[in-house]
């Protein structure tokens, strides 16, 4: 019997993406800022605030405090059942459709981190970026309960019915607001369907992307049914190896659907093409913001994550109910 931990390959899927992995010159100043004030909340546990620290300018400050709420969303759904996840969405939503209330005293801290995010953010967003924000997040949140539902029903979705609730899930197209906030990105471009499509490409690299670096995470949880590698592995009857090979070429065909997409936006004139060329710059930054951030923090590989990005090989974490054989 091989008694060598079994090792999990992780292909290296961005090894050809255009957009070179950048930091924001104000990233440190705004970080420490935002740490700061989300530290104030003390919405996690020791464990979790420790890990989440070692994660290492308005709109800047915007982005940054969206992804705490993110992360603080998780935290507080991701093992909870459907009724739970409910009534915690319902606080995230109200706390978002009136910043200047004050929140209930005894409330659940989610409402109050959401309420001073979006009290912050309005005061520098344009309308129309807000308005958008509102859409895509409210599809976000509440597709978190269907999350939770399937979680308490250990209900298992077809690999088709998979993406189309991780699409909401991932959160990636709130994210995209953010690059829009300075500027007035009419309906018309923000909902032309070469926009969208582009957009869409994004979504799907980030799942990818996050699934394959989370799996070994989540198989190790139990918690593999939103999953793309444990889903693939089930649907198709394929191995881990076979699986994460299945899904770098699925990830090289989206890649090349952006690349032909984005030499296919049409003009809308000087003064709106700027601003075009601008949020799909960020656009498609977000992908490679999220493949960097998955290896420099430590939410999937603790302190290991940069050797990871060399070797490319991950120990399979053990599962309490099984041994690694």
């Amino acid at each position: 019997m091989d008694a060598r931990p079994k090792k999990i390959y992780l292909p290296d899927t961005m090894v050809n993406w255009p957009w070179p992995r950048t930091i924001n010159p104000h990233h440190e100043d705004v970080k420490a800022e935002v740490d700061a004030s989300f530290r104030d909340f003390k919405a996690l546990s020791s464990e979790s605030q420790e890990t989440f620290d070692k994660c290492d300018f308005e709109h800047l400050r915007s982005g940054c405090d969206l992804m705490n709420l993110f992360s603080i969303v998780e935290e507080y759904t991701d093992m909870e059942n459907e009724a739970v996840t409910k009534q915690r969405v319902d606080i995230v939503l109200d706390a978002l459709h009136n910043p200047h209330k004050t929140r209930p005293k005894g409330e659940c801290i989610l409402g109050e981190i959401t309420r001073q995010f979006w009290a912050r953010a309005i005061q520098f967003a344009s309308l129309l970026s807000q308005r958008h924000f509102l859409e895509t997040f409210d599809e976000y949140i509440n597709s978190v309960v269907v999350e939770a539902l399937d979680r308490e029903q250990g209900h298992r979705r077809s690999l088709d019915d998979y993406l189309k609730l991780r699409r909401k899930t991932v959160g990636v197209k709130p994210s995209f607001t953010i690059f829009e906030m300075g500027m007035d990105l009419p309906d018309e471009v923000f909902y032309h369907p070469v926009i969208m499509n582009l957009a869409d490409c994004i979504t799907e690299l980030i799942i990818i992307d996050n699934d394959m670096m989370s799996y070994n995470k989540e198989q190790a949880a139990g918690n593999e049914f939103h999953n793309l590698i444990s889903i693939v592995m089930l649907e198709l009857d394929f191995d881990r190896g076979s699986a994460m090979a299945w899904a770098a070429h699925y990830h090289a065909e989206v890649q090349k659907r952006f690349i032909d997409g984005h030499a296919k936006v049409p003009s809308w004139g000087p003064s709106v093409d700027v601003l075009v060329k601008e949020y799909l710059n960020g656009v498609a930054n977000l992908a490679r913001a999220c493949h960097s951030w998955s290896y420099e923090g430590q939410r999937y590989f603790s302190t290991k994550g940069l050797e990871i990005q060399q070797t490319r090989l991950i120990p399979l974490l053990p599962r309490p109910d099984r041994k690694v054989m």
